[in-house]
């Protein structure tokens, strides 16, 4: 697949610089998969879509205060991973004019690892700043607007946004279950290679509970709330352990095993989450669905609003 077909225009207006002011005032664009058939609503109206028995399953992580500045030369350490104890993974710059074997306040750089990545010592626990996307230019006034409501286990550089939309009540209504997948580089770095095909995952944490497993495997119908759920629950489905580190990339012509319907938002183009949605719903209607939330206006990307595939 080349690239290029993950391309698309996006006015500027339409990314979202903050969240609503209510989780789940955000608008939700409703496809079924078997008809085309599309429906405009609001997301606290999501229970009455889902009217097959669905099991909902999200991702627990927790962003971690991951966005480190340095000084001298300024710039900043965005924590990637905890490889083990206070040694981690993660990107910084200017990579060009850092050095390992130094200390860059609270981080000391042990090894670079290519492409921006390093090896490095951390002092303490993470306590940086909330690690929003370069898109989103705005300050963030409340941090725990970047986390969803569930969140449980620390180790994410990111959010599953997919996830930021829900409140406590709306869950309360709803057949849920839980896993967790540590959002690293491979869910926000965007594809550079000319072919989709080229792109290389390096894998991200993820564990779930025996139980759940049990509960996701023997359900009817099972709806994975955003893309990196989607990652587990298709790894899991193809017989990996429990727990572990998943490099599947979702792209299209994948076969889905376990993930009968998708809750996930509008992603960046040439992404790796904007082909595992094509991958699900079909190029073309994938086009089609995202020309249509343009047209209506929906707000884009972390902070935007949601796509529920049936």
């Amino acid at each position: 697949m080349d690239v290029t077909e993950l391309d698309y225009d996006l006015p500027a207006e339409l990314i979202a610089q903050h969240p609503a002011e209510r989780r789940d005032e955000s608008r939700l664009l409703v496809v079924e998969r078997a008809t085309g058939a599309v429906r405009h609503r609001r997301f606290a109206e999501l229970p009455s879509e889902l009217l097959h028995g669905e099991l909902v399953v999200v991702n627990d992580t927790k962003v971690v205060p991951a966005r480190i500045p340095i000084e001298s030369p300024r710039g900043e350490v965005l924590l990637l991973e905890r490889v083990s104890g206070d040694e981690w993974e993660g990107l910084a710059r200017p990579t060009r004019r850092l050095k390992a074997g130094r200390r860059y306040g609270p981080v000391e750089l042990l090894e670079h690892l290519g492409e921006g990545r390093w090896r490095l010592r951390l002092e303490g626990e993470p306590a940086g700043e909330t690690p929003l996307p370069p898109y989103i230019t705005a300050p963030l006034e409340d941090p725990a607007r970047y986390q969803t409501v569930y969140a449980r286990e620390a180790g994410s550089a990111a959010a599953p946004t997919a996830g930021l939309h829900f409140t406590p009540e709306l869950l309360a209504g709803l057949d849920v279950e839980r896993v967790t997948l540590h959002v690293g580089l491979d869910t926000f770095r965007p594809v550079g290679e000319e072919r989709l095909e080229e792109h290389v995952i390096h894998g991200e944490r993820y564990e779930v509970e025996p139980a759940a497993w049990e509960r996701i495997r023997a359900a009817d119908r099972v709806l994975a709330v955003g893309t990196t759920t989607v990652r587990v629950l298709e790894t899991l489905a193809r017989g990996a352990p429990l727990s572990g580190r998943t490099e599947l990339f979702v792209t299209p012509g994948f076969e889905f095993r376990r993930v009968d319907a998708l809750l996930t938002n509008f992603h960046l183009p040439r992404s790796t989450l904007l082909a595992l949605v094509m991958a699900f719903a079909g190029v073309e209607e994938t086009r089609r669905l995202y020309r249509l939330a343009i047209e209506e206006r929906y707000r884009f990307y972390s902070f935007g609003d949601a796509m529920l595939i049936l």
